[in-house]
């Protein structure tokens, strides 16, 4: 089930929160992952026991963990290890086989594995749990409850974000029901909700388009317009996703942190990880960079530290070399920006050429991401520097296509930017009524614009589905 679906957001959503507001405190954190479990149970039926045992167990070994004195690291590593296990059957061993195949030439079929949805975000939030409550940064969950909802918790549960235990410890054991909470919970959804369906699901036409197109047939500007559609796509699809899942938890009294900050404004390629999704950076950042010793060592081992970090960033997307590609591509781009750039090569004038530069090369490593395989990105990326020039620069069907969806583009590129939040900030601070009507109707009509795709059975994928 995803948010942008008709029964989640008529049938599912209304239930949970009818029945949510009429229960007792102590019994909400109960029910709740009771929907959780429902919520996961209806994408995914036959899945849903590998999340259950992952909590159980989970649970069972950090308390265990926690009362041992002699084998607490043992334990520890048990515990990482089961996790990674899991995560490595389901999503990397047909990869791993694949690889193993190539290397000695054989001609072994692997056994075909569905990946569960949400695996690697409900994996990454039992390791955060099981790390830090070994370094002692939190207290144990000794109520199963409480600690099975924390991972499967249904906003959070098939595509983050991914939040840390600590950061929501408080609000599993008492949260209010505050109207204020629920109408600005409301607010944010609605708001996800058309990102999602009416720029990432429009713009996906258009890049879907392109990119199965035999790379021979791609002009210069219909690669390009392909490119862009994706980038922002992805942007609106993921970002939309972190709205709808902000805004569900404050309508039943949670506060999770913000997953992006306006990622395509970032000025270098470390300002924009700082900005794209947020939880995955700063999780790799705390679980696997720092413990490597970060950036206080010597300067090749900062190197392998920042290699290391983005090849497992790039797999953790996907099994497909194209991922592992992508990865490196940060690490190179961030390591030249370490060693190589000073602050004053970006000032001044340099500035915007730098930002031009960041923008160019982050849309260059979405072709990449989104190839089917590396020659095919390859190949798209000398139609996008011209190899196709025979061809001429533009066709009539980029033109049509254009025509059709420039509307989706303009405000794809414009809602990227931090404009519509500076404009709803100035009304909210204006005191006339028409300022105090004019915002919500705006968000009720861009909903309903939203619904009224859903209605007609709109193309309606999500990318993060399949990480």
């Amino acid at each position: 089930m995803v948010f942008s679906s008709a029964v989640f957001i008529f049938v599912f959503l209304p239930i949970v929160l009818f029945c949510y507001y009429l229960t007792p405190e102590k019994y909400r954190n109960a029910l709740l992952l009771v929907f959780s479990l429902m919520f996961y149970a209806y994408g995914e039926p036959k899945f849903i026991i590998i999340l259950i045992i992952s909590v159980l167990c989970n649970y069972a070994l950090v308390i265990w963990m926690d009362q041992s004195r002699q084998h607490k690291k043992i334990i520890m590593v048990v515990t990482v290890i089961m996790n990674l296990g899991i995560l490595f059957v389901f999503k990397y061993l047909g990869f791993s086989v694949d690889i193993f195949n190539k290397m000695i030439g054989s001609d072994y079929e692997g056994i075909k594995i569905l990946l569960p949805i949400g695996l690697s975000f409900f994996t990454f939030k039992s390791l955060s749990y099981v790390i830090d409550v070994y370094r002692g940064d939190v207290k144990v969950e000794r109520n199963v409850l409480n600690f099975g909802l924390y991972i499967s918790l249904f906003p959070q549960l098939t595509a983050g974000p991914i939040s840390r235990y600590k950061t929501i410890a408080a609000q599993l054991a008492h949260r209010p029901i505050l109207a204020e909470k629920i109408g600005e919970g409301s607010r944010r959804f609605m708001l996800g909700l058309c990102k999602k369906v009416l720029l990432a699901n429009n713009l996906s036409v258009v890049s879907e388009h392109y990119f199965s197109l035999p790379a021979t047939e791609l002009t210069v500007i219909g690669s390009w317009l392909g490119a862009i559609s994706f980038s922002l796509q992805i942007f609106y699809d993921f970002s939309g996703y972190s709205d709808m899942a902000i805004g569900l938890g404050k309508m039943f009294g949670f506060e999770f942190e913000e997953n992006f900050n306006y990622p395509y404004q970032a000025s270098t390629i470390q300002d924009f990880w700082r900005r794209w999704h947020i939880s995955l950076s700063q999780w790799f950042r705390d679980y696997v960079y720092i413990p490597l010793g970060g950036s206080r060592v010597k300067p090749l081992r900062h190197i392998v530290n920042l290699a290391v970090v983005w090849v497992l960033t790039g797999i953790w997307h996907g099994a497909n070399d194209t991922f592992i590609i992508w990865g490196f591509m940060y690490f190179i781009a961030l390591a030249f920006e370490r060693k190589c750039i000073r602050p004053e090569d970006r000032s001044g004038m340099f500035q915007v050429v730098y930002r031009v530069l960041t923008l160019l090369y982050i849309n260059f490593a979405w072709v990449i991401f989104h190839a089917k395989d590396l020659f095919g990105g390859l190949r798209y990326w000398m139609a996008m520097l011209g190899a196709n020039v025979r061809l001429g620069l533009v066709d009539p069907s980029t033109i049509s296509f254009f025509k059709e969806y420039a509307v989706f583009l303009i405000l794809g590129l414009l809602f990227a930017t931090p404009i519509a939040s500076m404009i709803r900030q100035k009304g909210s601070n204006k005191t006339g009524i028409m300022c105090k009507v004019a915002i919500p109707v705006l968000y009720l009509g861009a909903f309903l614009w939203a619904i009224s795709f859903l209605v007609l059975g709109a193309h309606n994928p999500f990318i993060y589905f399949d990480f």
